[in-house]
């Protein structure tokens, strides 16, 4: 990932993902990520459209953005995959929990008790 297009998301607390539909309509959803090594991760839950629609096309557009879905900067064309790998989840989890700290523990415990399966998404820049 270029580091002059990471410039664009250093200091933003959300940005837009746009997954894409099977007749290629985008759906764009702010969410929160979080940086490391170059690849930005996000979590959200399993049975989600964004994860149903990146299990289908890989194929992403991220722009800055603010909490509501402004945009904030330029898209940017990237990749989502959802992260597989044990040691992966736990380099995501740990920059998500850096960034977002004590506001990701209250939802965390807001959701306590509930059934939600959790996954990471890896965004790549292309």
């Amino acid at each position: 990932m270029s580091d002059l297009n990471l410039k664009a998301f250093e200091k933003q607390n959300y940005l837009s993902l746009e997954t894409f539909r099977k007749n290629g309509q985008g759906v764009p959803t702010p969410v929160w990520f979080a940086e490391s090594n170059g690849v930005l991760y996000i979590t959200t839950v399993d049975n989600s459209g964004k994860v149903k629609r990146i299990r289908n096309n890989v194929r992403v557009r991220i722009a800055p953005c603010d909490m509501r879905g402004s945009i904030l900067g330029e898209w940017f064309e990237a990749q989502a995959r959802l992260v597989s790998d044990a040691q992966e989840e736990k380099v995501a989890k740990k920059a998500l929990d850096r960034k977002y700290g004590l506001q990701k523990r209250l939802l965390e415990m807001a959701a306590a008790g509930k059934k939600i399966d959790r996954v990471y998404l890896a965004v790549e820049l292309e």
